[in-house]
């Protein structure tokens, strides 16, 4: 019995203490993963491969997102629009596609205290895939959830029933 105990406190301290991720270790994170890096406190733009990756923190709200721009909407067809939706739930895994100020990206968002380092190199991974396959398979992993994955090519013509 204490033998369990002990066992379950050292494994409750060593994920607790892996844990706390703050601006200061993300730093050390994304300047060791990037090819290039600027930083400005709880912001950071690098290029990661030849991709332009961007991380921001909020340490007050324990929030942190990394995104890439994609394209600007404007110039996306309807059927890239619904392929990212479709992407989002089977193949886009971690990361989300999504539109904001008028530009499509892909997204990485979570809590920043609970974030470990290889959440972190492979959320940047996969923001960076995510991005580079838009257009094609919408994926940022090889991993692919079963189900409806197919991509439509053009858009469906609804006819009403009379």
């Amino acid at each position: 019995m204490a033998r369990s105990v002990f066992s379950f406190l050292f494994l409750f301290v060593t994920v607790f203490a892996s844990a706390q991720m703050d601006n200061t270790k993300l730093d050390i994170i994304l300047k060791r993963e990037s090819d290039s890096l600027q930083s400005n406190g709880n912001q950071w733009q690098m290029l990661y491969k030849d991709r332009l990756l961007i991380c921001v923190t909020d340490e007050n709200a324990n929030r942190m997102r990394i995104i890439s721009p994609i394209a600007e909407i404007g110039k996306l067809e309807e059927t890239e629009l619904k392929n990212a939706l479709v992407a989002n739930y089977h193949t886009a895994l971690d990361v989300k596609y999504a539109i904001s100020d008028e530009y499509m990206w892909s997204v990485f968002i979570h809590p920043l205290k609970e974030l470990t380092e290889e959440q972190v190199v492979d959320a940047l991974s996969q923001v960076y895939y995510a991005n580079l396959t838009f257009g094609g398979s919408y994926s940022s992993t090889t991993l692919v959830f079963p189900g409806n994955t197919k991509k439509k090519e053009d858009p469906e013509t609804k006819v009403k029933k009379i």
